[in-house]
This record gives structure tokens, C-alpha cells and sequence, in this order.
């Protein structure tokens, strides 16, 4: 079983928006991008990356780079950076592990820049206002 620990190196974050005017609607690019996986010792994987939240319009931006130190039995760590040597995309619960972790600290950012996170919120559509319909009985 593979277990992936993340952390985070450097994070930055500029809001370009004058905080008085009210933010437009905006469309959020977020990019995460797997630097390398690297041998860091024989029982362990290292995966730096590189995530980035982009407004647009230029409301605001965020950086956040980090390493990823990935754990397991030596077949899987083996099979993991074979692939990556083979240019295949790094396995799933590598990228899900890093991305759970940069999603919530940018959130947090977020809320403290007073810009809109970088995960849609839900709606809720308006309620319809109904016609008062006829009784179903009468007495």
C-alpha cells in the first residue's frame, strides 16, 4: 500500500482586485503540475510539484510548491518511478493526495484575501413561487 505525506515549501498568493470594488463573476484555472518523482532513498519516493490558481478576470493568484515523499513496499515504489521514466503519468492517489492538500491550504488563503475559492460552491436554485391550487377535497 502506498502512502503519500505532502508538503508544502513555499506559498504565495496576491490579490490585484481593490478590495472596495466587488468582485465579478469570475472563471477559476487551477493547474497542478507533477515536477518529477525522484529516488530519495531506497524506501521512499520524492514528487516535487508546482500549483497554481488562476482569476479570470485578474482578481487574484496563488502559488504553491511542495514535495511529496511517497511511502511503500519497494515493488510498488520500483513500479511507480519505472513508469514515470516511461513518461506515464504519475498513479492516481499520488495526485489526489497532493491535490487534497493544496486545495484545502488555498482555501484558506482564500478566505483570508476575501476572494473566491478555487472549488465551486453549491447553488441553490430560487424556490418558484406556486399558484395556490384548488383543494382536493371540499367539505
Amino acid at each position: 500500500m502506498v502512502h503519500v505525506r505532502v508538503f508544502i515549501h513555499n506559498l504565495s498568493a496576491e490579490r490585484f482586485w481593490d478590495i472596495e470594488k466587488p468582485i465579478p463573476p469570475v472563471q477559476v484555472a487551477t493547474n497542478l503540475n507533477v515536477v518529477g518523482i525522484n529516488e530519495k532513498r531506497e524506501d521512499m519516493l520524492e514528487v516535487p510539484f508546482v500549483f497554481t490558481i488562476n482569476y479570470t478576470p485578474a482578481v487574484a493568484q496563488i502559488n504553491v510548491r511542495g514535495k511529496g515523499h511517497v511511502t511503500g513496499s519497494k515493488e510498488e515504489l520500483k513500479q511507480i518511478h519505472e513508469a514515470y521514466k516511461e513518461k506515464k503519468p504519475p498513479p492516481s492517489v499520488i495526485v489526489q493526495s497532493i491535490s487534497n492538500v493544496v486545495f484545502l491550504e488555498s482555501v484558506i488563503v482564500c478566505r483570508t484575501l476575501n476572494i473566491p475559492p478555487p472549488i465551486p460552491l453549491p447553488q441553490i436554485p430560487p424556490a418558484a413561487k406556486k399558484e395556490p391550487s384548488e383543494p382536493t377535497y371540499r367539505a
